[in-house]
């Protein structure tokens, strides 16, 4: 009798596949990195909160004068709701991300000392911190071998088949299994940065992408870019 479980997504791609996948990434983005601006794991925490529906350019902006005045939680209580919400107005969803941002900070204040936690379960426990941001925390300032999934690395992953997911956790899922070892900390930047300069959303640039003959892409724009 046939399995009635649903299968679990999995690679579309062969183990050497994924080996060359990351390695010609690497190449082709030597020092990947965020695009956010930080200067602490505070900072970087605070950063990834207010990315969530807007651009890593945008945040820079809103936050240059904010984390000079508020580099650590307690700077940032004693500014004030209202403070940050002007500091942060010109990005999306401000209202609820200044009262998020005020209240991660007291609770990192209260319960860990002042000090973002390196465990996933702390970080996902704050206002506003999700899974996608614990990852990027985690990753970013305590080395973890985390990927958060984004919608650029959740576009990568489906359109090329090296993650094939119906949701941001399954893409996850998949990626955590099968990033070779080497890559397992870059992976989310590489990817991420894959996905927002070279694999865009609407015509991505496979006239120029170092992976194009292993992805499995049907409609490639393998064109001189015009």
């Amino acid at each position: 009798m046939a399995s009635t479980r649903a299968r679990r997504p999995r690679s579309r791609f062969t183990k050497p596949q994924i080996e060359d996948f990351f390695a010609r990434l690497t190449e082709a983005i030597p020092d990947p990195k965020s695009d956010l601006e930080y200067s602490n794991a505070y900072t970087l925490l605070v950063a990834v909160v207010l990315s969530a529906q807007a651009t890593d350019a945008g945040v820079n902006r809103a936050t240059k004068r904010l984390f000079e005045l508020a580099p650590d939680p307690q700077a940032m209580v004693d500014l004030g709701e209202e403070v940050v919400r002007d500091h942060i107005k010109t990005i999306g969803l401000f209202n609820t991300k200044a009262k998020n941002v005020i209240a991660l900070s007291e609770a990192l204040l209260q319960l860990h000392g002042g000090a973002v936690p390196n465990d996933r379960e702390a970080l996902e426990a704050l206002p506003g911190v999700g899974r996608k941001t614990a990852n990027v925390v985690l990753n970013i300032a305590f080395g973890a071998d985390t990927c958060a999934v984004d919608t650029h690395i959740f576009r990568v992953g489906n359109r090329t088949g090296l993650a094939p997911g119906k949701d941001v956790r399954q893409v996850e899922d998949v990626l955590i299994k099968v990033i070779p070892e080497p890559y397992r900390r870059p992976a989310h930047h590489l990817l991420i940065l894959h996905g927002r300069y070279t694999c865009i959303a609407r015509k991505p640039q496979c006239w120029r992408c170092p992976v194009a003959d292993l992805c499995l892409y049907d409609a490639k724009n393998l064109a001189d870019g015009r």
